[in-house]
């Protein structure tokens, strides 16, 4: 009897073994990366306030920004040949972490907290329902300036479906330095002193007039007894350099799979008619393999009840649908009353297959925005 338990004890463990490898060779897809270092040294950074809801001022919608050509997919020719501002809003107020924070405002209408047309006599010309990012940049780039919240983190419950449940931990790290930026996101599967499975991605770089302009994505991967596995894209100059060393241009625009949470951040901030239901933004994304335009829809709001208490948000979704063996799609829940920051991200394998990450408590922020923009 003893010997059978304990047979069944070690078919178990290597069943939940099996289950988080694929978690991080799947779920969390890597490649191993030729002499990829371990990345850009941290900023230093203390977190001591808690950001309070507050809804942002209403502000008149941007103007029509003309259409452009959606981008063409670049990627590596080895992969290729086989594949089929309104104004300026000061930083919302923030309580300190020492204090219990303020309780939460009766929740809004989203409605009224996004843009409403001013009283005219003609109707306002209507804007192209599709916007490259970075025509929305350089609308952006002609208002004044926008000083940049400052250093955030947001702390999130992990849960996810593979065959079964998973849980964990996960957090996001907008840091900046004058104008340099770092974006980090952590992600772990099992207890947080002893995770089964960890990913760590980030993207480091230049804040400028039309937003992030990132250097380096960095990617980490770590399950116990295997070695580590890294990816790193460069972004110099004109040039990508993808992880497997190959170079392809740099269209305008470029983000990275870090810093497209903060950038999106940043343009729904400056231009909150971006974020009424029906507009969609491209964005051009350096992926470990490629380099291609990627649609995000503006769906519907929603109410999402966290325990900092329910939170407005509005539901950004890339067009594409997720397939085996291809990229993950990001889905993300920005709200209004925390900065426009991602309260929900939903990363998809496929429909059975998905990490799911709601945030578990009000956003913590440094004291004051640093020097620089």
């Amino acid at each position: 009897m003893l010997a059978r338990r304990g047979r069944l004890l070690a078919a178990l463990t290597a069943v939940v073994a099996l289950v988080h490898l694929w978690i991080a060779n799947d779920v969390l897809p890597s490649h191993l990366g030729d002499g990829a270092d371990s990345g850009p040294t941290r900023l230093a950074v203390s977190y001591v306030r808690q950001l309070a809801p507050q809804a942002p001022p209403a502000v008149a919608p941007v103007a029509a920004l003309p259409p452009e050509p959606p981008s063409r997919r670049i990627s590596a020719p080895d992969l290729a040949a086989s594949a089929p501002q309104a104004r300026a809003e000061p930083p919302l107020q923030a309580e300190p972490l020492a204090a219990a924070p303020e309780p939460m405002p009766p929740l809004p209408e989203l409605a009224a907290l996004l843009p409403v047309a001013p009283a005219a006599s003609a109707p306002p010309e209507a804007a192209p329902s599709v916007v490259t990012a970075d025509a929305a940049a350089s609308a952006s780039a002609a208002a004044p300036p926008v000083v940049w919240p400052p250093s955030t983190r947001i702390s999130y419950r992990l849960t996810g479906n593979y065959r079964g449940p998973v849980e964990g931990q996960a957090s996001v790290e907008w840091l900046r330095s004058g104008t340099r930026y770092q974006v980090f996101m952590r992600l772990s599967v099992g207890p947080s002193f002893a995770p089964l499975v960890s990913r760590n991605v980030s993207s480091d770089g230049e804040i400028t007039d039309k937003g992030l302009s990132p250097r380096r994505y960095d990617e980490e991967t770590k399950v116990p007894l295997v070695a580590p596995r890294r990816v790193l894209v460069l972004m110099e100059g004109d040039r990508v350099r993808l992880n497997n060393g190959t170079e392809v241009p740099r269209p305008a625009g470029l983000q990275d799979s870090a810093s497209q949470f903060v950038q999106l951040t940043w343009l729904f901030t400056t231009q909150p008619a971006l974020l009424q239901q029906g507009r969609s933004i491209e964005m051009p994304l350096a992926l470990p393999r490629s380099v291609e335009p990627w649609t995000y829809d503006v769906l519907d709001s929603e109410t999402l009840y966290t325990p900092a208490g329910p939170v407005a948000a509005v539901h950004v979704k890339p067009r594409r649908e997720p397939k085996p063996g291809g990229d993950l799609t990001v889905e993300t829940w920005v709200a209004p009353t925390l900065q426009y920051l991602p309260v929900r991200i939903l990363i998809r394998q496929d429909a059975d297959t998905f990490i799911d990450l709601a945030m578990d408590r009000l956003p913590e922020q440094a004291a004051q925005a640093e020097p620089g923009r």
